[in-house]
């Protein structure tokens, strides 16, 4: 106890300034089953599934079988306990609140035994003033989950209509009455791990007078000479009222505060401004700005803010060819490369700074620049977004909704608008914060899908859901971003048009699902370009041996365990399917892996060439998904290990700024070039045809090429009756790069192959 009051004095000390002191709450953590007698250690930030792991009272979630065998820690309860202590000159400070960032998600939370606070929704910060509940020396902190199924199954029940849930596929589904990440209840992609926990991190925070409690960095003005940046502060405290200075760099500004509703305003200029640009695009600078407050001549308290300067613009309107959605920033078009984002991990404390990085830096170095954070997971923390705004990697950030409509009442909306009040207040002075969206699949679900019909809804039901889903999506967070966050751009919901007809592909963002749910063949993809392409994608299984980590060396593709992990209604068909078109029946079960893989690889470069040769009309192109939660089967390009598939090197050739696409038609073979460089680009497309059996070249064709931004050129056409005689499919490829006009530098290289792998006499996978 000795050591632990030494290091709680000694981090308040160095973390205090002035009058505000902050003690985090990250030691000495027990929990328990509420109801049983034995106390074991935890870790805070965490979660009750990797508690219970760590005291090796249950099996590493993991591994095979465990999903099911687990399935009892979500009907039960659990209790956190910790003690801390509390100087006397802290226990005399004016405001003191115990500050969770995330608690998952029904909790009570005690002080010394005496109830300080609730928390129901895991996506929101509680802020408890706890100074009538402490006392100088040893205090009491107790943390109670409820189990999130037995919170809600009456109200489910008693609801008189069953509400979808893309989540779960329980009797009783609760997921959508649950402010939860979603896929924990389970997805297509994702376990069933219905957990709680103290998932962010916890601590106390004591102050005197006022503190700064948010700046709001609002971008008034921006020219080539100057930027207007207004620094809204909102200040808090028990009786802030009064007469402040203000000082940020060079700029003092006497202020009057009169009550909590104010904001102060400190004005700054900024000549000759840098501008924040998207990767690819330009550079991404950061200012960071110091705003400090005083009382009299005594300062109180400061606050660093970093920011962006920046303009961004979605332009969803009607054009020659149905109605566009495309991003301008700073004035230039961007066609946005990049993936759908989930949570690295169902166990959301398991991921390490370490692993954000390395995520985001492989998103950037894949020439990506949008990541789209999807609304069934949960809003990042703050070092996502700092990657972000360092990486140039524009974020499309949901609010945390999808797959199924929500309960229609007052009490569920009120937790939604606190929500996403605070989530706003949380992330917008982030640069790469491109647009807010409403949620996931929720409109194309209800017009297109039949829940109506599937959960029997009345005419009265229908009118019901319909008009609460229009009341959150289509008023109250559009009301919220309009207040809190004006100059950023939202839209409703993604997608805004559905797949299902080709007239639907003219018109804003799309979702194309129609290789994998719809059964269309991989090449379907250069048929069906949308206005911006949101999700597209094609499942593969992580590598034999990370699969092997978890479900032993004896692994089939029948086995029980591995059959547990594909969580897709669709199965292994459309994989089976296309490992037998392209590469023939493969038996052995590492080989089939490879061989999924590179299929997955393959429909990447389909689609992305598709986009891309599209660009114009097309300009967006983020494949799902990124990563994975878990080590499995699912869409994504990098396995749950951080280790990259096939399909993540052909993404990275494919996004890369400059590229050439090669179509092979009955008699001519054509090569359309586009560049995404902000000059024109100047250089030489170099093409060989080449014997598979020999690897001599046996014809050689080169072009100049002269590229302007966005605006793709078919460069070169070869007729087929000029190709040497006795060439056939099998008996050759293509060989192509581009190369830099000044430096002959090779930029990009690729292959086109006449045939699928099972006829190639020599495999280059």
């Amino acid at each position: 106890m000795k050591h632990l009051l030494f290091s709680l004095l000694l981090l308040l000390k160095l973390i205090s300034f002035a009058q505000l002191e902050q003690i985090n709450l990250h030691q000495n953590w027990e929990f328990r089953q509420v109801g049983t007698e034995k106390w074991y250690m935890a870790q805070v930030p965490g979660t009750v599934h990797t508690d219970l792991l760590a005291n090796t009272l249950i099996e590493d979630p993991f591994k095979a079988g465990q999903e099911e065998k687990l399935k009892w820690i979500e009907y039960e309860d659990w209790e956190y306990r910790t003690s801390f202590e509390v100087s006397p000159d802290l226990a005399q400070m004016e405001n003191i609140e115990l500050v969770c960032d995330g608690l998952d998600t029904y909790a009570t939370i005690y002080i010394n035994d005496q109830i300080a606070g609730y928390s129901s929704n895991m996506f929101l910060q509680q802020q408890i003033p706890i100074k009538a509940l402490l006392k100088s020396g040893k205090n009491d902190l107790q943390i109670v989950f409820q189990s999130p199924i037995n919170k809600k199954k009456d109200e489910a029940l008693k609801s008189g209509h069953q509400l979808p849930a893309g989540s779960e596929k329980e009797e009783v589904n609760v997921s959508p009455y649950v402010r939860k990440a979603a896929y924990q209840f389970g997805w297509d992609f994702a376990p069933r791990f219905v957990g709680c926990g103290i998932w962010r991190p916890i601590y106390i925070r004591a102050w005197n007078s006022v503190r700064i409690a948010d700046v709001h960095v609002q971008q008034k003005e921006l020219t080539k000479s100057r930027a207007i940046v207004n620094l809204a502060i909102e200040l808090d405290g028990t009786n802030p009222k009064g007469t402040y200075l203000l000082k940020c760099d060079d700029l003092e500004q006497k202020v009057n505060y009169k009550s909590t509703s104010d904001t102060l305003n400190l004005t700054l200029e900024i000549n000759n401004p840098e501008l924040w640009y998207p990767n690819g695009y330009g550079d991404q600078k950061i200012y960071t700005k110091t705003i400090s407050l005083y009382k009299g001549k005594k300062l109180i308290d400061q606050k660093e803010v970093r920011f962006g300067l920046r303009e961004i613009e979605l332009i969803n309107q009607k054009d020659e060819f149905g109605t566009s959605f495309y991003f301008k920033v700073n004035g230039e078009d961007v066609f946005c490369k990049g993936a759908n984002y989930i949570p690295q991990d169902v166990f959301l404390p398991c991921v390490k700074d370490k692993q954000y990085r390395k995520l985001l830096i492989q998103a950037k170095e894949a020439n990506m620049n949008m990541i789209r954070v999807w609304g069934g997971g949960v809003y990042e923390k703050d070092l996502f977004y700092d990657l972000c705004d360092s990486l140039g990697l524009m974020v499309w950030q949901d609010f945390m909704f999808a797959g199924t409509v929500y309960p229609p009442t007052y009490q569920f909306r009120n937790q939604v608008a606190d929500e996403v009040r605070y989530n706003i207040k949380r992330l917008r002075n982030h640069p790469s914060l491109a647009i807010w969206c409403g949620n996931n699949e929720i409109e194309v679900a209800w017009h297109n899908w039949g829940w109506q019909k599937q959960y029997n809804y009345s005419q009265k039901d229908s009118v019901e859901l319909w008009n609460n889903y229009k009341l959150i999506f289509h008023e109250m967070i559009p009301q919220f971003i309009q207040q809190l966050d004006s100059q950023r751009p939202y839209t409703p919901t993604s997608p805004l048009s559905n797949w299902g007809t080709a007239e639907n592909f003219k018109h804003s963002s799309m979702h194309y699902w129609g290789v994998w749910h719809g059964g269309d063949p991989l090449e379907a993809y250069h048929d069906n370009v949308g206005r911006f392409m949101v999700e597209y994608g094609f499942q593969s299984y992580a590598s034999y041996e990370l699969l092997a980590q978890y479900l032993g060396d004896d692994l089939t593709l029948n086995a029980k365990s591995v059959l547990d992990r594909q969580k897709s209604y669709v199965g292994n068909s459309m994989i089976e399917q296309n490992i037998q078109k392209y590469y023939g029946s493969i038996d052995n079960f590492k080989d089939w892996i490879i061989a999924n893989q590179n299929v997955q690889a393959y429909a990447m470069k389909q689609a992305i060439q598709a986009h891309r040769k599209s660009s114009g009309y097309c300009m967006g192109s983020l494949l799902w998904q990124l990563n994975d939660c878990w080590p499995g089967v699912s869409w994504s390009i990098i396995d749950h290990s951080g280790q990259p598939k096939k399909a993540y090197s052909e993404v990275q050739k494919q996004f890369s700024p400059v590229i050439v696409v090669v179509d092979s038609l009955d008699d001519e073979i054509h090569f359309t070039a586009l560049s995404d460089k902000s000059e024109a680009f100047k250089g030489e497309l170099k093409v060989s045809l080449v014997d598979f059996n020999s690897n001599e070249t046996l014809r050689d064709f080169k072009t100049s090429l002269s590229l302007d931004r966005h605006e793709p050129k078919m460069v070169l056409s070869i007729k087929k009756d000029k190709l040497p005689k006795g060439f056939t499919p099998n008996s050759a490829y293509l060989s192509y790069q581009i190369q830099t006009q000044k430096s002959e530098e090779v930029i990009f290289s690729d292959f086109f192959f006449f045939c699928p792998p099972k006829n190639r006499p020599i495999q280059f996978d």
